[in-house]
């Protein structure tokens, strides 16, 4: 049995969304992460939730995971005023994810379509991005057009953004 969520990967069986397993410990931050992506050919992303100031309004950032970006810098890019971390409360909501396990995928949980995406520009010329699938035991490599297709397919709002 593959960690994660099931209605994920029956959802990406339902795409024809082929993808590259693979198990690991809890891996909740990148550095961690980082020792079991070794040898594997994809770009693998650091997802970042935002709320703004008000709290009506919600972002998923998705960057290359060797980039570092302060909030400041992507409040500039993003044009959506103060933005904050969102909390443990509003991910869950949203996205029904945990701190740690924050990823893309989890926009199945997200029936409403709230969540707007803002994706790196040198994310989309990469071949095969990795995200967690709602759970940080495991990672799934997948092409970036199929990644596409996923997120057309769940229908929130997205746009490819430079954030540097």
């Amino acid at each position: 049995m593959m960690n994660g969520d099931p209605r994920l990967y029956a959802l990406l069986e339902k795409l024809s969304i082929s993808f590259q397993y693979i198990a690991h410990p809890p891996a909740p931050t990148i550095p961690v992460a980082k020792k079991y992506w070794e040898g594997h050919d994809a770009k693998h992303c650091k997802n970042l939730f935002f709320r703004n100031h008000k709290g009506n309004k919600h972002f998923l950032v998705i960057l290359d995971c060797d980039q570092n970006m302060d909030i400041h810098s992507i409040e500039k890019q993003l044009h959506q005023g103060k933005l904050s971390f969102a909390s443990e409360q509003r991910l869950h909501t949203y996205l029904g994810l945990t701190p740690g396990s924050v990823t893309p995928f989890g926009l199945i949980n997200d029936t409403d379509k709230h969540v707007h995406v803002f994706i790196d520009e040198t994310l989309r010329h990469e071949k095969r991005l990795s995200f967690h699938p709602c759970i940080n035991t495991a990672s799934l490599l997948i092409s970036t057009d199929n990644f596409i297709s996923f997120l057309d397919y769940c229908g929130n709002t997205y746009e490819w953004i430079n954030l540097y």
